[in-house]
């Protein structure tokens, strides 16, 4: 039984069938608990005057140091002795602890195991929207009425307000607020986890059912909207290109803004994506989407105006694009889904579509060392082509509808 060290705790390894101990050889009861999922903490194990037993979780590990660990350790045994019980008095605290205090616990715990954008997404809401409408109320004290408000108010916009820096204006609606009701039932469920609370009302509050989103762009709007990128000198080059290369390969909007060069292979007709909802995969894209871009490098393909990072001002610059070309409604989803339309026109099958857009469905995105087929290079060649002459103003309709 080793002193517990940096060196020790990053030789355990998780069991995938329960939790694993490593216990200091200096100080009785001080330890590292390791989860299935390879989450660890520092913990002490001890018993009060009475005989009674207790554990309690001192911190992360990654959070503070073994050495911090142990001094807050000793300081606790301390406490014992003189006839206390840290454990006990940290639960009955936690007990009034407000929403927001157990929202930060939440995200504190949960962060490592979030990917970049879920950890924007989750932190947004409840900084945005949870916390502003009942952050200050007691967690223990939260009824359902207070959630089907809350879902309500969001939905009416009482939270909508100016981001800082670059990134528009958070709004409400239905589908946020339905968000919300799950990131607040998460927290929750966090708080009975921690025997802070005994149930989750979140459960039983009825979400607010978002309109499904079906807007797509014509091949009339396409033609307008092409006319438009041949004559908007003011706009930024990056801007411009993301437009279109959205267009014409569906990406969602930060699987297009993130790329890099280093990982498009035009002469394969792919791109490999590091990471996207449904795990890393290789992408069909068209031979026409790589047209203009810079892929032969590590830099991105849409880098900023100014800085180092890449292209972020995509939704500005849509809504101005759109303005002027007298198109409402449009959004980066709805590049993606006039993809998926234009596709359907052409006539591919569900399977197809579902490949080319990266969902779980397409065989494409089985696995990331895997290389989209043929079949699904063709049809990306082909929807992405169509969708170019579009925008060069050519007469789709009349060709695939004659009369």
């Amino acid at each position: 039984m080793p002193k517990i060290t940096k060196t020790a705790i990053d030789a355990m390894s998780p069991d995938a069938s329960r939790d694993t101990y490593l216990w200091d050889s200096a100080l009785a009861g001080f330890g590292v608990r390791m989860m299935p999922t390879g989450r660890a903490s520092f913990i002490l194990k001890y018993r009060t005057r009475s005989g009674a037993a207790r554990k309690m979780v001192i911190a992360r590990v990654g959070t503070i140091t073994p050495d911090e660990a142990r001094k807050e350790a000793i300081k606790s045994l301390a406490e014992v002795a003189k006839g206390g019980d840290p454990s006990s008095d940290r639960k009955a605290a936690r007990k009034n602890m407000k929403l927001a205090e157990l929202a930060d616990l939440y995200v504190a715990d949960m962060k490592d195991g979030w990917k970049e954008n879920t950890y924007l997404a989750n932190t947004s809401q409840i900084e945005t929207h949870i916390k502003p409408l009942l952050g200050q109320r007691d967690a223990v004290s939260i009824n359902y009425s207070d959630v089907t408000k809350m879902q309500a108010d969001i939905a009416a916009g009482k939270t909508a307000k100016k981001r800082k820096g670059r990134g528009g204006v958070t709004t409400g609606g239905k589908g946020v607020a339905s968000r919300a009701v799950v990131i607040l039932g998460a927290v929750l469920n966090h708080g009975i986890r921690h025997d802070i609370l005994t149930r989750n009302v979140a459960d039983g509050v009825k979400r607010e059912a978002a309109r499904k989103r079906t807007r797509f762009l014509s091949f009339d709007e396409l033609r307008t909207l092409g006319r438009i990128f041949d004559d908007s000198p003011a706009e930024p080059t990056s801007g411009l290109n993301a437009i279109r290369f959205l267009l014409l390969t569906g990406f969602r909007r930060n699987e297009g803004l993130t790329l890099k060069g280093q990982y498009c292979m035009p002469e394969k007709g792919t791109i490999s994506l590091r990471d996207t909802k449904t795990g890393a995969q290789v992408r069909a894209v068209g031979k026409v989407a790589f047209e203009g871009l810079l892929v032969d490098k590590e830099d991105w393909v849409f880098p900023a105006e100014r800085g180092k990072g890449h292209f972020v001002g995509l939704p500005k610059c849509l809504d101005r694009i759109c303005t002027e070309a007298g198109i409402q409604g449009v959004s980066a989803h709805t590049l993606r889904h006039t993809f998926a339309s234009v596709a359907a026109t052409l006539g591919y099958s569900e399977l197809t579509i579902a490949g080319l857009l990266g969902h779980a469905a397409g065989s494409v995105t089985a696995g990331y060392a895997h290389v989209a087929d043929a079949a699904l290079v063709s049809a990306a060649n082909h929807v992405s082509d169509v969708i170019a002459r579009a925008l060069a103003g050519d007469d789709i309709e009349g060709e695939l509808f004659p009369a």
